[in-house]
């Protein structure tokens, strides 16, 4: 048995030395070394400090989201606009350097506006020495009793940059709508209800369609016919339809016990049906001559207040409670709550708020209409209130 591990042995060197020797033609080259496994726990190594040099890295930034980039994107759009506006402008003041490089209409001709006292007893507005005129040439003058109508219309000329921007009706609404009830006034001097009467059967066509009387239908969500839940205090919640009724309910009582009374006002839509329900023939007979007997600043501010809340009902409203000519009409308590112009808007867009609520508001455009029609009906309530 010896000689057999003997011989082993012996084989196995033999067989290491031609290993270890080279081949013929190439360098030699040791053989790799194994370390024999160990059963020692291995040990880790310390983490050594980061010590390269060079400035910190910088913070990160948040990510924009779609509201900034379209915040961005039209500044950088209106930046171009206004580079190609200067490029534009000096290339025409190179080409032509001894003619005027912008039209009369492109500045402000005038310096002061003030405002002084007609001939007739009311007040006119000056531009410097030249009056403000209608479109009908005839000079702008505002009655006696509304000197704070002749001050806001002397503001919105102050405030312009330029006469052509007087061109636009949006950006002088209390010149606009005084010079509408002037020519109304001189037209019927001279016996011509032509204006009148389109206004009438304008504000007609409103009645029909009126926003104030357009109820949803009822919902009904559960078996029950309890209506929709609140889901976190489990009480009924108001529906669209209950809000309208509320909202409409005061002021639909306020016109058939003060303005028209007696007159039946029914809702336009029935529940089910999407085509309008039309007045009795007795209450548009009974509307109609009421607004035939509106005087001339009444008349326009009626007007500006149903094209701005889309209702007759609600124009009428807001014309009562803040015209000098209705002021055995209005309410003259100290703590008697106004119909205003917040509550006017409340009426007229009800429906709206309640769907931008639910499913938000398009950007440039709920935010716009909110705000002008808060300034057209400021401007009707301006145009009748007289000073107390």
């Amino acid at each position: 048995m010896p000689v057999v591990v003997s011989a082993t042995v012996a084989a196995m060197r033999t067989h290491a030395v031609r290993l270890s020797r080279p081949w013929r033609g190439q360098r030699s080259c040791p053989l790799p070394s194994f370390r024999p496994l160990s059963t020692t726990p291995s040990r880790f190594a310390n983490a050594l400090p980061i010590t390269a040099t060079g400035p910190p890295p910088d913070p990160p930034t948040p990510a924009s989201g779609p509201y900034s980039d379209k915040v961005t994107e039209r500044r950088r759009k209106a930046a171009l606009l206004e580079a190609g506006k200067e490029i534009r402008a000096a290339a025409a003041a190179s080409q032509s350097p001894g003619k005027k490089s912008s039209s009369p209409l492109k500045r402000r001709f005038w310096k002061d506006v003030h405002i002084r006292e007609s001939p007739s007893g009311g007040f006119e507005v000056y531009l410097d020495a030249r009056p403000v005129r209608t479109p009908s040439k005839t000079i702008l003058t505002i009655p006696k009793s509304k000197p704070h109508l002749a001050h806001a219309i002397a503001i919105e000329w102050d405030m312009l940059e330029s006469a052509q921007q007087a061109l636009k009706n949006h950006n002088i609404p209390m010149t606009s709508t005084t010079a509408r009830a002037q020519d109304i006034a001189e037209a019927e001097a001279r016996g011509d209800h032509t204006i009148r009467n389109e206004i009438i059967k304008v504000m007609m066509g409103y009645l029909d369609t009126d926003t104030l009387l357009c109820w949803v239908p009822e919902q009904q969500s559960f078996d029950d016919g309890t209506g929709p839940l609140d889901t976190q205090t489990e009480t009924k919640k108001e529906t669209l339809r209950q809000r309208q009724i509320r909202i409409a309910t005061p002021i639909l009582a306020f016109l058939n016990t003060s303005v028209w009374p007696g007159v039946e006002i029914k809702p336009v839509l029935d529940e089910g049906s999407i085509m309008p329900v039309r007045q009795s023939e007795v209450t548009r007979s009974v509307i109609q001559g009421w607004i035939a007997g509106l005087p001339a600043f009444e008349l326009a501010a009626l007007e500006r207040a149903v094209l701005a809340t889309k209702s007759l009902l609600v124009g009428t409203r807001l014309l009562i409670e803040w015209s000098e000519e209705f002021r055995d009409l209005q309410r003259g308590g100290p703590d008697d709550a106004r119909f205003g112009i917040e509550e006017a808007a409340e009426a007229a867009t009800l429906e709206v708020r309640w769907q931008t609520a639910m499913w938000g508001e398009v950007e440039d455009t709920h935010d716009v209409d909110n705000e002008d029609i808060r300034r057209q009906l400021g401007s009707a309530i301006l145009l009748v209130s007289g000073g107390r």
